[in-house]
């Protein structure tokens, strides 16, 4: 599979450099792993900003639909292709050397190299010898950065435990970056989650500030007394989004007293029943 993703990419450098770009890419590939040398590596990754287009990607036709799907998800550019592509390479021609020097390279990558590692993390070779460098990541308040992990991104859900995923869904809302965008959110809902939930929107509550009604989703399967209270508020709500928010939470738990109480809202039930309201228009 890994094997897939290089030749993949390799053959879209084919498809997307042209001339003195295509001649320079190949050019710097082939001494980074001749040489087996952290220098040529760090310095072709930095390198690329200069000699390569910040354009998005105008071919992306491989063999691998998903490959195709997420990088025309994240508008692939130039840049980040040659950037991913050498370090993939790197990777899968001599793992033992290069995992380290990849390791070292993120550390003293700037924000715009260390986004573009972050966002297509889950297509090196061995992807979890790297789950520290985007743990790391969860300390950054710098928005493009934590996005280009928590956003659109498989591999906070693939390989972060459940304290990491937590950390990094409630950073989001702190943020006030999209929620909606985080991938797994169903898959990696837990009590703990549930539980910082609760407590976060009674701060926010509690300081006259609002809560993104998205925020509720992971605790559907965990509605106990306290989050039944919640869900109650916002069926109360003047915002008809929380209305919506609470009649998914509450339908989609096994929950018998939430399931009561959304039967005193039958029209969101019936909207909820035939799919007119989902978590993906929540907001539409």
């Amino acid at each position: 599979m890994q094997k897939t993703i290089k030749d993949s990419l390799l053959t879209l450098v084919e498809d997307n450099l042209e001339g003195e770009r295509r001649d320079w890419f190949f050019g710097r590939l082939a001494a980074v792993l001749e040489a087996d040398s952290a220098r040529s590596l760090f310095m072709t990754y930095s390198l690329c900003s200069s000699k390569l287009e910040n354009r998005s990607l105008s071919k992306i036709h491989t063999s691998d639909k998903q490959l195709n799907a997420y990088l025309s998800l994240h508008q692939m550019t130039q840049i980040e292709l040659g950037r991913v592509s050498i370090i993939v390479a790197a990777l899968h021609e001599n793992p033992v050397f290069f995992t380290p020097k990849v390791q070292n390279l993120i550390q003293v990558a700037d924000k715009v190299e260390l986004a573009t590692f972050l966002r297509y993390l889950s297509l090196l070779p061995n992807p979890e010898d790297f789950q520290m460098v985007a743990v790391e990541a969860l300390r950054t308040n710098i928005t493009p950065v934590f996005d280009a992990l928590s956003q659109k991104n498989p591999y906070p859900g693939l390989y972060f435990d459940d304290a990491q995923w937590n950390q990094m869904y409630l950073k989001a809302a702190f943020m006030q970056c999209d929620l909606s965008g985080i991938l797994d959110v169903d898959k990696r809902s837990n009590a703990d989650l549930a539980r910082i939930i609760a407590d976060y929107a009674h701060e926010r509550w509690a300081a006259s500030r609002p809560v993104d009604p998205y925020f509720w989703r992971p605790t559907t399967k965990f509605l106990d007394d306290l989050l039944l209270e919640d869900m109650s508020r916002l069926f109360r709500s003047n915002d008809p989004i929380e209305n919506r928010a609470a009649a998914l939470c509450c339908y989609h738990s096994a929950n018998e007293s939430a399931l009561a109480m959304l039967e005193n809202y039958p029209e969101l039930k019936e909207s909820v029943q035939g799919n007119c309201i989902t978590w993906e228009n929540l907001k539409r």
